[in-house]
């Protein structure tokens, strides 16, 4: 018995296919225009759900609880953590890359990382590090303030 026998059927040939029928004139000058019309308040109504939305997350996350700890009282160390210094450089090294404006001279430096690095070195960085204490106040220390 060869491969062919028994499979007299096989695919359908080309010419048994339909054509997809269309409602309507895809040329019709009133259809194109509903069509437009339909787009533009389509794009609206989806940009005032996802505003709507925004705004009922928003209200239904809690602040920050607690309050800040004044500047004379603070009990956290005046030290700068390596998980903080990590996430400084990073944040500012991301920022620089988006476009910020740098806040040292630069001598040749193009790497976002490095400027962030000297930015840091020269306590120049425009960030404020909030740590959170367990009774739910916080401190808020700027960058020049803490010791590397």
């Amino acid at each position: 018995m060869s491969d062919d026998e028994g499979y007299e059927e096989g695919f359908p040939d080309e010419e048994e296919e339909e054509e997809p029928t269309l409602d309507f004139d895809p040329l019709d000058e009133e259809n194109l225009e509903a069509d437009e019309r339909e787009d533009e308040t389509d794009g609206k109504e989806e940009e005032v759900d996802w505003l709507m939305q925004q705004q009922e997350e928003e209200s239904q996350i809690p602040e920050t609880t607690g309050k800040t700890k004044e500047t004379s009282k603070r009990i956290t160390t005046r030290f700068l953590t390596k998980y903080e210094r990590a996430k400084i450089l990073g944040t500012r090294a991301l920022q620089i890359s988006l476009g910020a404006p740098v806040m040292v001279d630069l001598e040749g430096e193009t790497d976002p990382l490095e400027i962030a690095q000297k930015e840091l070195r020269e306590r120049k960085i425009p960030i404020t590090i909030r740590r959170y204490l367990p009774d739910g106040t916080f401190e808020d220390w700027n960058v020049d303030e803490l010791l590397e």
